[in-house]
C-alpha cells in the first residue's frame, strides 16, 4: 500500500488540492449565487472557481507538482491559467446547457429541482470535465519535466550552501 502511494503521490496531492479547490468553489459560488448575483448563477459559478484557480496554482506548484518544471515561471504561470481557462468553460459548459438549453429553470423546475440541478450539472459534473483536463494539461503542458526541480536545486550553490549550514 506504501509503495502504490508513493508511486501516485502527484496524484494524490493534485487531489487534495482538488478537494480545498472544490470548497472554495462551491464557498464563492454559493455565496455570491445566494446574495449579490441571485439572476447571474452561472457568473457565480465561474467567479468561484476563479478564486480556487489562484489558489490552486500556488498550491500545485508548491506543493503537488513541486519537483516539476521545465519553464521558465512567468511562461509556467501563463499556461496554468491560461488551461485553468479551458477548464473554467469546461466546468460551466455543463451548468450552462442545464439552464439555458434544457431549460432547467424557474419556473419548469421549484427552487430546489433548480439548486440540484445546478449543484449536479456545474459542481459535479463540471468539477469532473475540469479536473480530468486540469490533471492532463498539467503534467503535460505546465509542469511537463520530472524532477526538472529538483535538479535546479542541486545545481545552485547558495541552496546547497544554506542545506549544509
Amino acid at each position: 500500500m506504501r509503495e502504490l502511494l508513493k508511486r501516485h503521490r502527484e496524484l494524490l496531492r493534485f487531489a487534495v488540492v482538488g478537494g480545498i479547490s472544490f470548497v472554495i468553489t462551491m464557498s464563492v459560488d454559493y455565496g455570491l449565487k445566494f446574495t449579490v448575483l441571485r439572476t447571474h448563477p452561472v457568473t457565480a459559478l465561474i467567479l468561484g472557481v476563479l478564486v480556487a484557480t489562484i489558489f490552486s496554482y500556488v498550491a500545485n506548484r508548491e506543493w503537488s507538482f513541486r519537483t516539476r518544471g521545465g519553464r521558465e515561471r512567468a511562461h509556467e504561470a501563463a499556461l496554468f491559467f491560461l488551461f485553468s481557462g479551458v477548464a473554467l468553460g469546461l466546468n460551466a459548459l455543463p451548468q450552462w446547457f442545464s439552464r439555458y438549453v434544457l431549460d432547467l429553470q424557474v419556473p419548469r423546475l421549484s427552487p430546489v429541482g433548480v439548486e440540484v440541478a445546478d449543484f449536479v450539472s456545474g459542481i459535479v459534473i463540471g468539477t469532473l470535465l475540469g479536473t480530468a483536463f486540469r490533471w492532463w494539461a498539467f503534467k503535460k503542458w505546465v509542469f511537463p519535466d520530472e524532477d526538472a526541480r529538483l535538479a535546479v536545486v542541486a545545481e545552485d550553490p547558495d541552496i546547497q550552501d544554506r542545506k549544509a549550514a
